[in-house]
């Protein structure tokens, strides 16, 4: 193949004259990031090793790892490809990458030879998604954390002072919320993932929701009796499956948002807040509660117990633990949560992606 040109899709590539064209539209690419695209186009199909980019389209010129990520974020760019979802340049984890877009070879006299992929694995792997929905599920626990140290200095009767006993209801708190943030973590993360590959943002939305509604539904069912086994009594209405469909599908769309090449590694997280603050903020106006309302109500259903949220309630200007403080700490469990499940997320797929 000497002279001629690519198709695939709108785009033709000729490599004699150094063109890229979308239609009748070229397409801007400079020597390298061309030359690098001409090399995928030319082995469509088949593995292309960071090695042999190294070595072909630098051409003695040193480069590194992180120039050719750049280089292929790039042509991702320009052709409209995503890496999550790819029509054209698809990665193979550690090793390179591959044009899995059909190709037609058009020969100077007009004919035409069409090439087609080679079966190459889904994206949606059991690796991907066991990698994505386990860093999704740190980055809960690492939420519960968070939260668990802020209810530990202000939900802790001041009875108890300094000592070993507040240091114990510290301990058990933190655990708890690390727990439950493990969880919740866990089935919002592995419903995200299940989905990631999808390009429309529906998908991850009911990704997370589904999987936060069976471990919220879990969770609060399991609650629940261990409480009437334990105490013979119940708290009342817990948080539980309506609260984790909230949340998680309201994860969900922030980890779609964050597959946006416009949005930096920072902005993703901050969108992941906003959107969880949001949905946080919408289930404690719908009457639903997350770990502040259900520590509430504990309180009040074993008055005997060393919880006492007053102290949070007049962060805000409340006598007790108010409308305001509720509504205002559901969104800040929201948004702790969300930004942290989502930077994990994204974490894991600069991984899968490298």
């Amino acid at each position: 193949m000497t002279s001629g040109s690519f198709l695939f899709d709108r785009f033709t590539l000729d490599p004699q004259d150094r063109q890229l064209r979308q239609g009748d539209a070229p397409v801007e690419l400079n020597s390298r990031y061309f030359d690098a695209l001409t090399l995928l186009v030319r082995e469509q199909g088949k593995l292309v090793s960071k090695d042999r980019f190294l070595d072909e389209v630098c051409q003695g010129v040193p480069g590194t790892d992180e120039a050719l990520t750049q280089c292929i974020k790039t042509l991702r760019r320009q052709l409209g490809d995503d890496a999550a979802s790819p029509r054209f340049i698809e990665t193979v984890p550690k090793h390179g990458y591959r044009f899995i877009a059909p190709v037609t070879w058009i020969e100077p006299g007009g004919q035409a030879t069409v090439t087609t992929p080679s079966a190459s694995p889904t994206r949606r792997s059991w690796r991907r998604i066991l990698l994505l929905g386990g860093a999704g599920t740190i980055g809960g626990g690492v939420a519960g954390l968070f939260g668990g140290l802020f209810y530990g200095a202000f939900a802790v009767s001041p009875a108890l002072g300094p000592g070993v006993g507040a240091a114990s209801m510290l301990l058990v708190l933190v655990c708890i919320t690390m727990l439950i943030g493990l969880l919740g973590g866990a089935g919002v993360a592995f419903g995200i993932a299940a989905t990631d590959g999808r390009p429309a943002p529906p998908w991850s939305v009911a990704g997370g929701a589904l999987g936060g509604l069976v471990v919220g539904g879990f969770a609060k069912l399991l609650g629940l009796d261990a409480f009437n086994l334990l105490f013979g009594q119940t708290p009342g209405d817990i948080t539980g499956g309506g609260e984790g469909a909230l949340l998680g599908g309201a994860v969900g769309l922030a980890a779609w948002l964050a597959r946006r090449p416009a949005l930096s590694f920072g902005r993703s997280i901050a969108a992941g807040g906003v959107v969880g603050a949001a949905a946080g903020g919408l289930i404690a106006l719908l009457g639903g509660r997350l770990m502040a309302g259900s520590l509430d109500l504990l309180a009040h259903h074993f008055p005997n117990s060393h919880l006492r949220l007053d102290r949070i309630g007049a962060l805000f200007g409340e006598r007790g633990f108010g409308r305001i403080s509720e509504i205002t700490t559901t969104a800040l469990e929201g948004a702790l949560f969300s930004a942290c499940v989502v930077a994990a997320i994204i974490l894991a797929r600069r991984r899968v992606d490298d």
